[in-house]
């Protein structure tokens, strides 16, 4: 990444990853990522607001010698997560004056994870304050935001926060400002129901606390840096309100094409009745498009054949996934079908605890559909419908 001036003597330093497609050996990242780390110079100290991944490290001792960075006060570690913390040592060794500010938690969690001693850290707590000469940075502890050591950290003088993962995106681009993009919008999306949807109780809370700040810019730890705050802070009080859409996410498995014959029947019976839905073919699905339409919807219906008496890995993966990220759906049920027996929807069901969701009167048949079968799927979306307009949806 090539040096960017933010504003006068305060850059984004940090590194673009262009070609890395699954972070954490578990996301899909269509886009790549970025590791954005920030340099601060005030009239007497200086500091580095989180480094990089370790892979990375190279990019920014570059960086910093690019700007012929001599002295480095304090590392700032918003988080633990070695994506943002993993180069630490290499600036430590350094800079061998420099501190690692942090939380009491980070600190543990940097000494396990990094063997950084501990005369290295300069612990700090809660609204705490630096000052660097002309310039002072204030913490702000952000729990499960998306871990629990989390903090934020805020240039008043600029009006700049350095939001960490909260508010961030995994996109690689070699724009700086994020304006109001749609592109930006749906990497922020993705972004926020891969990692933040499982805390958004939590982050409602944060969202509440930033409102007291004035904010110009926020500058993530990944993605793009919001010059128009209201546009990602506007978005997550939407993402993480109560509200939900008129959508039914429907993700599915098909063996030998009885549950696709269902699926594609309530599809179109719920079209009918004015509700916008989402199949998802779990075989070939990004499960960050799944996790992105499960963010707004009324309504999930896992559709899956019976195999060895449960349900499909795959839609027993789905239903763990949905399971972990805890999305507002308010309803949700199960079609399928089955060969000689099974205890497919019992399963399925104590899969999904955490839904906190009405579980509305499965479809799982015998075989291909018959004429009966097509019934229970027109009356499951006369329910869905009901159970939509119950809430205050309007599906005309």
């Amino acid at each position: 990444m090539v040096v960017r001036e933010i504003r006068k003597d305060l850059y984004q330093v940090g590194a673009i990853d262009w070609d890395l497609r699954l972070f954490d050996e578990l996301i899909p990242l269509p886009d790549g990522t970025s590791y954005n780390s920030y340099l601060i110079k005030g009239s007497s100290k200086t500091a580095l607001i989180d480094t990089v991944d370790p892979r990375m490290k190279h990019e920014l001792i570059a960086n910093l010698e690019d700007l012929e960075v001599r002295t480095i006060d304090y590392v700032i570690a918003n988080h633990a997560e070695q994506d943002h913390s993993g180069t630490i040592p290499a600036i430590l060794e350094r800079f061998p004056e420099a501190q690692v500010v942090t939380s009491k938690q980070c600190k543990t969690l940097l000494m396990d994870a990094m063997l950084i001693p501990e005369a290295r850290f300069k612990t700090i707590k809660d609204q705490d304050k630096i000052s660097l000469g002309g310039r002072t940075l204030e913490f702000i502890f952000a729990p499960w935001v998306h871990w629990p050591e989390t903090m934020l950290t805020y240039l008043p003088k600029d009006r700049i926060l350095f939001s960490c993962d909260f508010l961030g995106s995994h996109i690689a681009t070699s724009d700086l400002y994020a304006g109001e993009s749609a592109d930006v919008y749906r990497a922020a999306k993705r972004y926020y129901a891969e990692i933040m949807m499982p805390f958004r109780t939590m982050i409602k809370k944060h969202l509440k606390k930033l409102s007291t700040l004035k904010i110009d810019l926020i500058a993530p730890s990944h993605g793009l840096l919001y010059d128009k705050p209201t546009f990602i802070l506007d978005a997550y009080r939407d993402w993480t309100s109560d509200t939900v859409k008129n959508e039914v996410v429907i993700p599915y498995v098909s063996m030998w094409g009885s549950t696709k014959s269902m699926v594609e029947y309530l599809v179109k019976a719920l079209i009918q009745r004015g509700i916008t839905v989402k199949p998802f073919k779990l075989s070939v699905t990004d499960i960050g498009e799944l996790a992105m339409a499960l963010v707004d919807a009324a309504t999930v219906v896992l559709g899956s054949p019976t195999v060895l008496t449960g349900p499909h890995p795959l839609v027993a993966y789905a239903a763990i996934l949905a399971n972990a990220l805890r999305p507002k759906t308010r309803f949700a049920s199960i079609i399928g079908s089955y060969g000689w027996g099974g205890k497919m929807v019992d399963q399925i069901a104590s899969m999904i605890p955490n839904l906190k969701a009405e579980i509305l009167t499965p479809v799982v048949i015998k075989g291909y559909p018959k004429e009966v079968d097509f019934v229970a799927l027109d009356k499951l979306a006369d329910t869905i419908q009901e159970k939509h307009k119950s809430i205050g949806i309007d599906t005309n």
